[in-house]
């Protein structure tokens, strides 16, 4: 049996008893950041668009192209230094970090982009008169979609053991998630 037979894990679910329990403040503080950042930019590009256009759908297309240059920018980074201290470098860790992306927010993702948040904040922005909460409540309602579809793709992939939990902390705690090698 070779040394990659002998170590590998195989990706098969999680027994239930296993399972680690996700709270409010998990989901908290792993996406607030995210949606700090990608709100601003969604704020600054929608808002800048409408100096040349009021047309909803332009305003709509640079809402959500600026909001998931910040979103994943910051989730790229914070992905990409979990797998760092899980002792991943160079090709690996980036090769692990977009795999993590793509499994968590790949479907969602796609819907979200190509319809429901240009559709929500289209809709936003020809209905409300203020273009700031015409925004924000368009990317508000664009985001309980994304949530729920991206909620069960991050468990599923802890559940199939792409993700693997790290090692509890001093507290019994796990605090960085992982990608099987």
């Amino acid at each position: 049996m070779s040394t990659l037979q002998t170590t590998a894990r195989p990706l098969v679910p999680i027994p239930a008893t296993a399972a680690r329990p996700r709270g409010i403040l998990f989901w908290v503080r792993r996406y607030l950041p995210a949606e700090l950042i990608g709100t601003a930019v969604l704020l600054v590009a929608g808002l800048g668009v409408m100096v040349w256009t009021d047309h909803p759908f332009a305003v709509a297309a640079a809402a959500v192209v600026g909001e998931n240059i910040g979103f994943y920018g910051v989730l790229a980074t914070v992905v990409l230094l979990e797998q760092r201290r899980l002792g991943r470098t160079g090709f690996r860790v980036v090769a692990a970090t977009a795999v993590l992306l793509i499994a968590e927010f790949g479907g969602a993702e796609v819907l979200d982009t190509l319809l429901i948040r240009p559709a929500a904040i289209s809709f936003a922005v020809w209905l409300i008169p203020d273009p700031v909460w015409a925004l924000l409540i368009g990317k508000v309602a664009a985001d309980l979609v994304f949530y729920a579809l991206a909620a069960v793709a991050f468990v599923l992939t802890t559940k199939t053991r792409l993700r693997r939990p790290a090692e509890p902390t001093a507290a019994g705690r796990p605090d960085q998630e992982g990608v099987h090698a």
